[in-house]
């Protein structure tokens, strides 16, 4: 086992990373920006160090900083989180040349996985299926007519760098294409340097579906279940739950078998996810992505299958085989993450960042509440607007939505605006409760409602 991690991350993620550490009896360092002196990482890590101001660029994204502040503290080993490096082929491929082990795949699996076109041909190759697209990068708008023509619209464009929801358009007909590549071709350059474009059809009403894959490098594979991502907004999640409402035992097992063939496939090792879409007549399912790293609504997964997947992660990478009991995990009961976000939803979910004056959390039983804020901390402007992930677990889907409600009803934040109001609504339409909800979902409701989407 590892004797010293550096953390290269912030927020509650880094939180998380440093609480599975301190019960592996591994030291921490966590690095942070000079907006994040105060944030609860800091101060709960065995050391730290300051490693530039604000903005991400000067600080959480420099590679070079990361690797200094490493090499002063001496450690073993870094664990990105998620977001920031923590799918940067170039970062893993340094850190394995300071001899320093990153907590993730291999710098080769998260270049063929990163890319979406190299990801999408990986599984074609290992016999799973995908969606009907370009052969290859989209290099002008000329071709991105004739690909659209020729796979008939609607289709979607998405950035080959993409994730987060961040470099896609979809494109319902011929008017609206131009203007949608050049949009989504510009965020992309912005977002993550790279401006290369793909194109899907675009599977209309479908459910955002991903399986929680956990490989050693001891040839163990597992999948442990899936995670219903369709509550989102411009391809942001904002509630998700494990497991889906939407599943069967036939169509688990084979999304489940698929997954698990891709990352034996690429050689995969450590925590990842794939991304599926499925059709609403719950038959057909299509890869959309491989996630590399943790995902954010890991937790979800961990209440339900009993396990710690931060721990786990650290322990893979130690060389360590996976742990008996994930090895064996079953499913129990229902599980339910809302994302807390400092954002007004009333404002067309502008960011609120600023002072919180009070800030008290749910308790009971079956709550979970992951954060790293507290009453007087300043939300800083510069990254991700989330501020806690309120997890929720019942023994059923009926008990897990009634705890969430009561749980959001005692979570109290003053001082900024969050989402709690607005997933409050939510878990009470029927809609939600009987499980009938797809990814065009909330965009649709947040119309109703008289809010911008």
């Amino acid at each position: 086992m590892f004797k010293k991690v550096l953390v290269a991350n912030r927020g509650e993620i880094a939180v998380r990373i440093i609480r599975a550490c301190k019960e592996l009896d591994v030291k921490t360092v966590a690095v942070y920006s000079e907006a994040d002196v105060d944030s609860m990482h800091v101060h709960l890590a065995d050391e730290a160090i300051c490693i530039g101001p604000g903005p991400s660029t000067e600080s959480y994204l420099k590679i070079s900083r990361i690797i200094s502040a490493a090499e002063i503290a001496n450690v073993d080993a870094i664990h990105p989180g998620y977001g920031f490096l923590s799918e940067k082929a170039e970062f893993a491929d340094i850190c394995e040349q300071c001899k320093i082990k990153f907590i993730g795949p291999s710098s080769r699996v998260i270049s063929t996985m990163g890319d979406k076109n190299s990801a999408r041909a990986t599984a074609k190759a290992a016999g799973v299926p995908i969606t009907p697209g370009s052969d290859g990068i989209i290099e002008n708008e000329e071709q991105a007519l004739h690909w659209a023509r020729k796979i008939g619209y609607p289709v979607i464009i998405k950035a080959t760098a993409g994730g987060g929801g961040r470099g896609m358009r979809p494109v319902l007909n011929e008017a609206t294409l131009i203007s949608s590549f050049q949009a989504a071709s510009l965020e992309a350059l912005k977002c993550f340097g790279d401006g290369s474009m793909y194109m899907e059809k675009l599977v209309e009403k479908p459910h955002h579906i991903e399986f929680q894959i956990v490989a050693d490098s001891h040839g163990n594979v597992v999948h442990l279940g899936e995670r219903d991502c369709s509550m989102q907004r411009r391809n942001q999640k904002i509630i998700e739950e494990c497991p889906s409402p939407k599943m069967t035992d036939a169509l688990r097992k084979k999304m489940g078998d698929a997954a698990v063939r891709l990352c034996k496939k690429i050689g995969y090792e450590n925590c990842g996810t794939i991304e599926f879409l499925v059709d609403n007549n719950r038959k057909d399912f299509y890869f959309m992505e491989m996630n590399t790293r943790i995902q954010v609504e890991h937790p979800i997964t961990e209440e339900v299958y009993g396990c710690d997947l931060i721990k786990e992660q650290i322990r893979i990478a130690a060389g360590l085989p996976l742990s008996e009991h994930v090895l064996k995990a079953t499913a129990r009961g229902h599980s339910i993450e809302c994302r807390i976000n400092a954002e007004d939803p009333a404002r067309n979910f502008a960011p609120s960042p600023g002072k919180i004056n009070l800030w008290y959390t749910s308790g009971g039983r079956g709550v979970r509440v992951d954060t790293h804020v507290y009453s007087g901390y300043e939300v800083p402007p510069y990254y991700d607007s989330m501020i806690a992930k309120l997890i929720v677990t019942g023994a059923t889907r009926d008990i897990a939505i009634r705890r969430m409600r009561r749980a959001l009803g005692e979570f109290t934040v003053e001082g900024i605006k969050t989402t709690i109001p607005l997933q409050s609504k939510v878990l009470t339409t029927s809609d939600f409760q009987n499980g009938q909800y797809d990814i065009t979902w909330v965009e649709n409701f947040l119309r109703q409602e008289g809010m911008k989407s």
